[in-house]
């Protein structure tokens, strides 16, 4: 007998030919088996090929002719809509994750590769506590859909862009494992909603900085202020050596050579998962020497009052308290105007004082070099600027020459 694209109730009766026959496309896996038995007979039982927890399996579903050729159907049909719903198509419940549940074990898979002392759990827990978890915290992972995260992240879209792509990557992250784990076919968070959103709208906002000209107020203010002496010269450090606060706030003695006048930051602590080398001016060493009183036997450079790094909100609070008008990462955005406007130094130098990554991916590749020494000279005229070693006549008068020269002819 000729094999059926799709079966019929008369096919299934006379088919005596041994074999597996499939339902067709959209049959959801029904086939019907036919074979001889032990003793001669032939026997004909219904079979479903269906994927559960991403593995595939062949589920049975009777024989013919105690189930019909539609009640066979119409267990495929049940059987899928019990997978979509996240149970056993073998009729045991299969537990599906709520969002939070899923969460955790996102962060347990990503703790490892986090490098800064727990702060990334932090803040993916915070954004998500505070946009995500009142809508989704105790909703399977299966049911969450694109309006879901939609109605999240609308509401913050145009006035908090950064957190709102934040919340909608971390959602991605949690999302993306529950496919992984076969909880669901799609993202919510993904390309769809991508599409979705407004482009428009948005201006980024840059980190407060002051103009190059004030630092060295900036600088002077704090030292005349009654704030908590490591607060005030890890502020100092980090303006002289134009580091990220997490890494000055890290600071350890074995990481310093006074003798070579050199900071070997390692990799674990860089942003950059690289170790970073910071030569020392002469004024970053007048810091560490003052800094040496407050040793605590922690190790710590700038320990703080309880033991212990400062406390991330240390040196923001005391520059805004003091009204300085801009926020510690900003001093790096002061320095690097002033290596364009003020300093010979070219930009690859520049770009490195501030262990920045080179994004040409050939050209960092055959550039090994850090440049180091001529990094040196660049934070020794920073400190002599700072410590206001030319007047402000000379240093205007260097700005002008500068950007004459790179003022392209008329």
């Amino acid at each position: 007998m000729e094999r059926p694209y799709r079966l019929s109730a008369r096919f299934v009766a006379t088919i005596e030919q041994p074999g597996r026959y499939g339902d067709g496309r959209g049959s959801g896996g029904l086939s019907l088996l036919v074979k001889h038995t032990a003793r001669g007979h032939l026997a004909k039982s219904w079979a479903q090929r269906i994927n559960v927890d991403g593995r595939q399996r062949n589920l049975g579903l009777g024989s013919w002719p105690h189930v019909s050729l539609a009640e066979a159907r119409e267990k495929c049909a049940l059987n899928l809509a019990a997978r979509r719903r996240g149970e056993l198509v073998t009729g045991r419940k299969r537990t599906v994750p709520t969002f939070e549940q899923a969460l955790e074990k996102v962060i347990a898979v990503h703790r490892v590769g986090w490098k800064d002392g727990g702060r990334q759990e932090e803040l993916w827990r915070a954004s998500l506590r505070d946009y995500a978890m009142p809508k989704l915290r105790g909703r399977p992972v299966d049911r969450i859909t694109t309006a879901d995260v939609m109605g999240i992240l609308l509401p913050i879209w145009n006035e908090k862009r950064v957190t709102a792509r934040r919340v909608r990557h971390r959602i991605g992250a949690v999302m993306r494992w529950a496919v992984a784990q076969g909880y669901r076919e799609d993202n919510p968070a993904g390309e769809a909603i991508g599409a979705a959103l407004p482009k428009n709208g948005f201006r980024p906002q840059h980190h407060r900085a002051l103009p190059y000209a004030d630092v060295g107020a900036a600088i002077e203010t704090v030292r005349g202020s009654g704030a908590y002496p490591a607060t005030k010269l890890a502020f100092e450090f980090l303006v002289l050596t134009a580091c990220r606060s997490g890494e000055v706030r890290g600071a350890r003695w074995q990481e310093i050579d006074l003798e070579g006048r050199e900071w070997r930051i390692p990799a674990e602590r860089m942003k950059t998962g690289r170790e970073h080398r910071v030569p020392l001016s002469a004024g970053a060493l007048a810091v560490l020497l003052a800094a040496r009183g407050l040793t605590d036997g922690s190790g710590l450079v700038f320990p703080s009052a309880r033991g212990g790094p400062l406390s991330e909100v240390a040196m923001p609070t005391m520059v805004r308290q003091l009204g300085i008008g801009a926020v510690p990462h900003g001093f790096r955005s002061s320095f690097r105007d002033w290596a364009a406007e003020c300093s010979d130094a070219p930009r690859e130098v520049c770009e490195l004082a501030l262990a920045h990554m080179n994004t040409n991916s050939i050209e960092a590749a055959y550039r090994r070099t850090d440049l180091f020494e001529r990094r040196r000279g660049l934070m020794e005229q920073w400190a002599a600027f700072l410590a206001g070693s030319e007047t402000s006549e000379t240093r205007s008068s260097k700005a002008m020459r500068r950007r004459a020269a790179r003022r392209p002819n008329d």
